[in-house]
């Protein structure tokens, strides 16, 4: 006997039925928000091991990025604890524009003695992965020509590990740079969710990704053939369920369409599944069913694209 379908599903089984269109290729990702303990102690992390540039650092939010576009956007909770056995982020990936700006970021956090976790070669993209100063997990990465992925997109055989001497070779003789490049983009995220059917019918049937791959016990889509713009899984187990209140972690995550039109399309397909979307600024927010908030905007957007200029408020740039 089938277990009964969540509101979720069933409302996702609807919109399939309907024939809901699948989100354009040409969708990008936006910054993540993310929640932090002490602001202080983030910003001067992000800025030493990843040079990331401060765009605004206020009294209690801060964003960054590559000093022409925001990645990351910091809130300060400071009674925040740490996560648990729960949904929420497992890690967030920014996207660099080359595999020598990949080395270089490899060469700073070298130089600054920065820890990591891990490094993998996924066949479409090498990543090297590290926590935060509040332990929100990071990938740092640089795809591969898209030509030369394989068919399988790196799912069927699992990672390699990373070819770290090919990597710095590519920018061999070279000193660390204490600032990022130019080019510095949001590529992924991947999330800790309860149940991957579940997951597939929220991203997949009713926002309208593609599925790229489901292993069970994780399920990745994407828009535009891309590898993945999302992944999903049950690592924490499967049924947990949303993080409580006061936890480090994401707020929420950032989806730019290309149009105004495009964001409305999504979002009456949210309001048509009985979900709530709520308004932000020239778009709309929406929470999976682990209480994980995305929200969809038009790429033209300026609250997608908030630091035209570098400025602090009594901090330093």
């Amino acid at each position: 006997m089938s277990p009964p379908e969540t509101e979720t599903e069933t409302a996702a089984a609807a919109t399939r039925a309907s024939g809901a269109a699948v989100l354009p290729a040409a969708l990008r990702l936006g910054p993540v928000e993310l929640t932090v303990a002490d602001l202080d102690r983030a910003v001067a992390w992000y800025r030493r091991a990843l040079g990331l540039r401060v765009h605004r650092h206020d009294a209690t939010e801060a964003e960054l990025g590559d000093g022409t576009r925001t990645v990351v956007i910091l809130h300060e909770d400071p009674v925040a604890r740490a996560a648990g056995r729960h949904a929420g982020l497992y890690h967030y990936a920014l996207l660099y524009p080359s595999r020598e700006e990949l080395a270089r970021a490899a060469l700073r956090i070298m130089a600054t003695r920065t820890p990591i976790e891990g490094a993998s070669d996924h066949r479409t993209h090498e990543a090297i992965y590290l926590p935060d100063a509040d332990g929100n997990g990071i990938e740092l990465a640089a795809d591969r020509p898209r030509e030369e992925w394989p068919p399988d997109l790196g799912y069927a055989g699992g990672p390699a590990p990373l070819d770290d001497e090919s990597l710095l070779a590519t920018v061999a003789g070279e000193a660390p740079t204490e600032q990022v490049g130019e080019g510095l983009r949001m590529g992924h995220l991947h999330l800790h969710v309860g149940d991957i059917g579940e997951g597939l019918a929220f991203y997949r049937d009713l926002l309208g990704f593609e599925e790229r791959a489901n292993l069970g016990s994780a399920a990745f889509v994407s828009a535009g053939g891309y590898h993945h713009h999302l992944g999903f899984n049950v690592w924490r187990g499967h049924g947990v369920g949303p993080p409580p209140e006061h936890t480090v972690g994401l707020r929420h995550w950032t989806v730019e369409l290309p149009t105004a039109g495009d964001v409305a399309a999504v979002r009456g397909r949210v309001e048509r599944a009985g979900l709530a979307a709520e308004p932000v600024a020239d778009g709309f927010l929406v929470h999976d069913p682990w209480q994980t908030a995305v929200a969809f905007v038009p790429a033209a957007s300026p609250s997608s694209h908030p630091a035209a200029d570098v400025r602090t408020d009594g901090h330093g740039a």
